[in-house]
């Protein structure tokens, strides 16, 4: 007699198949888009550094970016939240506009001067074009929930080159705790692809180098500890700042278009008054000086405070890029104080930060152990998971979900952005059962 153990194999080879095609397809897409929007930012930082006049003009791109967004992109304004959000509850396709807005959003922001990431355009423009590949095969809701994780990894890992991290990242990003194993083969699929087709296309992507990694010891151990409560601490700084100015801007000025064009302004005013070029744009260059001498303390903070500028004001790009320079140069600064090699505690800066404030520990270590070789991991992933663990229940994607709090009950399928609400109304509640006693 036949029973369902003999079509198994069957079911998995077409299985198989048909996420090879479709992860492909996806990964195609997201990687020419990437390729170029790589080379399009490389244009504008060229352009930018060879005319340091340019940043003047930051509050009129901040303006437009304004607008277009206004005029163009109410339905896509939440970016990567948006992309999170439709996973968890699918309600329509997301518009193709996404992408054409996010990319010239993100261009301008980066030629005119302002500090922000390129993560956010690459997995918007990933996800964006992996939904209307859903809507062409006309594919159910749960696949339509794994192709848009599929393009979150894809375009994670063609902008970084870091296709291992890109899809865990593309897994572990949705809810706090708790991971889609459904989705791992589409994800690992779409992420290679996605890298390889920018590789193919003349993509390099910068070598970071730590010159020396010592053996494990009990104050190796403890320093790292120490270290990754302070990256947790940072990455929740720097989330809960972001959220909060972008917040008091708009309860402000309720003309969207005079957000930027007034952070523009003050952002342009300090780096022209107070020459500091260095903290605007990507600053890869600041980065790679991280790994190789000792820097000024107060880099982090500056940089911290000039993306909080931009992006709690309204211009595009994303995060993480500025992440990794706020914890690659908070590392270097912690090095002697905790007698450790600046190169190492720069590395580990580089992921822990970025893994405290998008709640993403597990893709943060994959990522220093693809950047940086395999012998950073056991100090990767102590920092990496200590910096999740402090950076509480906040993060930059405030439509999270909580699917396995971290230390504190939080209700399952919560979204970061309904805690501080949640809390506070368990406080009147409890004030008020302690009022009755």
């Amino acid at each position: 007699m036949t029973t369902s153990y003999d079509s198994e194999p069957v079911n998995v080879i077409f299985y198989l198949a048909k996420w090879l095609f479709l992860a492909s397809l996806v990964a195609i897409f997201s990687g020419l888009a990437s390729t170029f929007f790589l080379f399009a930012l490389d244009w504008a930082t060229t352009t930018r550094i060879a005319h340091r006049q340019l940043i003047w003009l930051l509050p009129i791109a901040g303006f437009a970016v304004g607008w277009l967004y206004l005029r163009f992109g109410k339905q896509v304004e939440a970016g990567n939240n948006l992309l999170i959000d439709e996973i968890h509850d699918p309600k329509k396709i997301i518009p193709l506009r996404m992408a054409p807005l996010v990319l010239s959003g993100t261009v301008l922001s980066h030629l005119f001067g302002a500090s922000v990431g390129r993560e956010g355009t690459a997995v918007q423009m990933g996800g964006t074009l992996a939904d209307q590949l859903t809507h062409l095969f006309k594919l159910k809701q749960e696949d339509r929930r794994i192709m848009l994780m599929a393009g979150i990894s894809a375009g994670f890992s063609s902008v970084f080159g870091t296709p291992l991290a890109g899809a865990i990242f593309g897994l572990e990003v949705l809810a706090i705790g708790r991971m889609r194993y459904d989705a791992l083969l589409p994800c690992i699929i779409s992420a290679i692809v996605a890298d390889q087709t920018g590789i193919q296309l003349g993509v390099h992507h910068t070598h970071y180098a730590i010159s020396f990694i010592p053996h494990m010891s009990i104050w190796g151990f403890c320093a790292t500890v120490i270290a990754g409560s302070l990256f947790g601490l940072t990455g929740r700084i720097f989330a809960n700042s972001t959220h909060s100015f972008g917040a008091l801007m708009k309860k402000y000025i309720a003309y969207a278009p005079l957000r930027p064009f007034l952070g523009g302004s003050v952002i342009a005013s300090v780096v022209w008054f107070l020459g500091a070029d260095r903290y605007i744009g990507l600053g890869i260059p600041t980065i790679v000086e991280a790994f190789q001498q000792a820097l000024s303390p107060a880099d982090f903070a500056a940089k911290m405070a000039l993306t909080v500028a931009s992006l709690g004001s309204g211009f595009k790009g994303g995060e993480v890029t500025p992440l990794f320079y706020i914890g690659a140069t908070l590392g270097n600064a912690l090095a002697p104080l905790l007698s450790m090699p600046f190169p190492l505690l720069a590395g580990i800066g580089f992921v822990a930060v970025f893994a405290g404030a998008a709640n993403t520990p597990i893709a943060s270590t994959f990522m220093a152990i693809e950047l940086f070789g395999a012998e950073v991991g056991a100090y990767a992933a102590i920092a990496c998971i200590v910096s999740y663990l402090f950076s509480g229940h906040t993060g930059i994607y405030r439509s999270q979900r909580i699917g396995h709090a971290k230390h504190r009950r939080v209700p399952e399928g919560m979204k970061l952005s309904e805690i501080a609400a949640f809390r506070q109304e368990q406080s009147q509640i409890k004030a008020q059962e302690k009022n009755r006693q």
